[in-house]
């Protein structure tokens, strides 16, 4: 059940509540107004993250015709960007979510081309997070060790993960690291004109491949995409970017069911 935001949210977003929850995500967005306001939301991330993402979804709005979106990130009346958690971007009435296999592979790689030209550099200021998702990721390329108290059946499979990535070649055959969303499959929209839209950025400084390969894993092992994608990834840089994937959803899962991940990398590991 959605747990709605504080009174003081609604008002400094200048939108009315209690709002109308949305399906999808995590299910804890609410529609208030003209805007999605989701909780969870790093107050010092959106800082520096959101003055750049802002400019550069008006640039894509601005374009015709358009190829590719982002949800725009909005400030609150006293021009800022998180209150108690909760962010806010602009609502898109009619849109519908994506689970197309071949279309989140085409947004990502054009998205991230774009992001790149915006973002040339690391941002000055971007913190360091410590959520799991971050630490799963500081796993995934070497940067840190392990847990030390994991499932049994987690523990087996990362295992195995690990010894692949001992031959599959180093981080760099990936290419440059770059601002990525690490988080595709689950957040690529339909707007009304059927131009793919990004929300919800969950934003890591790494290559491209890598984010690709997190979004082909994810729509594979949840969304229904055909498993024979993943035989696309079974060789070269590609292999190690999927298997880099496979550690990082691996150690970020709460769920710690590892049979969805033996299905879908079973034609790797073989």
């Amino acid at each position: 059940m959605t747990t709605p935001p504080p009174l003081e949210v609604f008002d400094l977003f200048a939108v009315p509540g209690p709002g109308v929850p949305l399906a999808g995500g995590q299910g804890h967005s609410v529609c208030a107004g003209d805007l999605v306001l989701s909780p969870g939301r790093d107050e010092r991330v959106a800082a520096v993250l959101n003055p750049v993402l802002a400019p550069f979804a008006a640039q894509l709005d601005s374009e015709r015709p358009r190829t590719l979106r982002l949800a725009m990130p909005i400030p609150t009346r006293d021009l800022r960007w998180v209150v108690d958690g909760w962010g806010a971007t602009r609502f898109e009435p009619g849109a519908s979510p994506c689970h197309d296999l071949d279309v989140l592979t085409a947004t990502s790689r054009l998205f991230h081309a774009r992001l790149a030209a915006a973002v040339p550099i690391r941002p000055d200021g971007l913190p360091r997070r410590d959520d799991r998702w971050a630490r799963a990721e500081r796993v995934a390329f070497g940067d840190a060790p392990a847990p030390a108290v994991l499932p049994e059946q987690t523990r087996a499979l990362l295992g195995r993960l690990s010894r692949e990535l001992r031959t599959a070649g180093p981080a760099g055959d990936l290419g440059p690291e770059r601002l990525v969303h690490g988080d595709l499959a689950n957040n690529v929209l339909l707007d009304q004109d059927r131009v793919p839209l990004v929300i919800d950025v969950a934003a890591y400084w790494r290559p491209a491949l890598w984010a690709e390969a997190v979004c082909v894993l994810d729509a594979v092992t949840w969304l229904g995409a055909d498993p024979t994608a993943m035989e696309r990834w079974a060789d070269g840089a590609a292999r190690q970017a999927i298997l880099r994937a496979a550690v990082f959803r691996l150690l970020s899962d709460e769920l710690n069911d590892v049979e969805p991940y033996h299905r879908s990398l079973g034609p790797l590991l073989d």
